[in-house]
């Protein structure tokens, strides 16, 4: 049996292949490893000084301090205790984003996942254009398809650990032309693996829909195109149902960011509390087959070890605050479960 067979009506994490029915309440966009600092930084050391502590930890959340030490998540213990505390608050399994460009690191998230108890479903492709390997300027549509083949059917990063999704595959606005080859080369990717394809879309509010749209006519399915970070990028519901009309899967995925300063961007974020009501929106208007959520952790001033939410946040808290906001239990298994499994599911 070929492995595109074996694959077909099941689920690959990082530890191997699982029937649908095991995967369980879900968080679709997260990472546990990785590195946002520029290339060019990767290989220096960090300033000795540059310690994240209870005391500076909401100054270099809200931008007030510099620290490249909050943007790299590099401890695996720390992240198995956090995966502890996101099982025991109900949650079972999570897809892990990182991906070229910021510091995937396979097997890491393979002992990860063994020792926590979660089940990670692991990412494939490149990011944004200013987090591109110096190769892939020149590199064809068909060498990034290629390379997202394998990493899903034989392994990603040098190791024999496969990637179960694509993505987050970066986009910016303008976009740039590589980013739109390795989008290109992730769509003929999803046509030949049957994956579910994830976008970290750019922050023009028009861009997601461009993107669903690019994906359409390069012969993509956008019923299993995850567009990410909406509640950073749309802020009107005529752009938000416009887009939610392409069919494309919607994800909240900053759930936990609660301030309106966002570094990357002049934009006024929403906290929780929007997001939720956003989400209502969505369900009021018949889209909740297409909605899921996540925390999107990049940082390590999210994690609860250096004061944040942490994993477990989306089930301890905003769970029971959209039960008590009319969401109903139904609903709430459709984002977390249902949807979920559909699309990690290979076709």
């Amino acid at each position: 049996m070929s492995n595109h067979t074996k694959l077909s009506g099941k689920i690959q994490t990082v530890t191997g292949l699982i029937d649908p029915e095991e995967l369980g309440s879900t968080l679709m966009h997260e990472h546990l490893i990785v590195d946002l600092n520029p290339l060019s930084q990767r290989a220096k050391p960090l300033p000795p000084d540059d310690i994240i502590t209870l005391e500076n930890s909401f100054k270099i959340r809200y931008g007030q301090l510099s620290s490249a030490n909050n943007f790299r998540l590099d401890e695996p213990d720390v992240a198995i205790a956090e995966l502890k505390e996101l099982k025991a608050a109900g949650g079972n399994s999570l897809v892990e984003l990182t991906i070229g460009g910021i510091g995937p690191e396979p097997e890491t998230l393979a002992r990860i996942s063994r020792e926590s108890g979660i089940n990670i479903v692991m990412g494939c492709g490149h990011y944004v254009h200013g987090y591109h390997f110096p190769e892939n300027k020149d590199r064809s549509v068909d060498s990034f398809a290629s390379e997202m083949i394998a990493a899903i059917r034989e392994g990603a990063w040098g190791t024999n650990i496969r990637a179960g999704i694509i993505g987050e595959i970066g986009c910016e606005e303008p976009w740039d032309a590589a980013e739109r080859r390795v989008l290109e080369g992730a769509v003929l990717a999803q046509m030949e693996t049957g994956a579910s394809l994830n976008v970290h879309p750019g922050r023009h509010p028009d861009q997601p829909k461009k993107v669903a749209d690019f994906v359409r006519s390069t012969g993509g399915i956008v019923e299993r195109l995850i567009v990410s970070h909406i509640e950073r990028t749309i802020f009107d519901e005529e752009r938000l149902l416009r887009l939610a009309d392409t069919g494309a899967i919607l994800e909240f995925d900053l759930f936990g960011w609660e301030q309106s300063a966002y570094g990357p961007a002049d934009i006024d974020m929403p906290n929780d509390n929007l997001r939720v009501k956003w989400i209502k929106v969505l369900l009021d208007r018949g889209y909740g087959d297409q909605l899921v959520i996540s925390h999107d952790i990049f940082s390590k001033t999210r994690l609860l070890r250096y004061g944040g939410h942490g994993y477990q946040h989306i089930y301890a808290n905003i769970l029971p605050f959209m039960r008590r906001r009319g969401i109903s239990d139904e609903q709430i298994r459709s984002m977390m479960v249902d949807t979920p499994r559909r699309l990690l599911t290979f076709k």
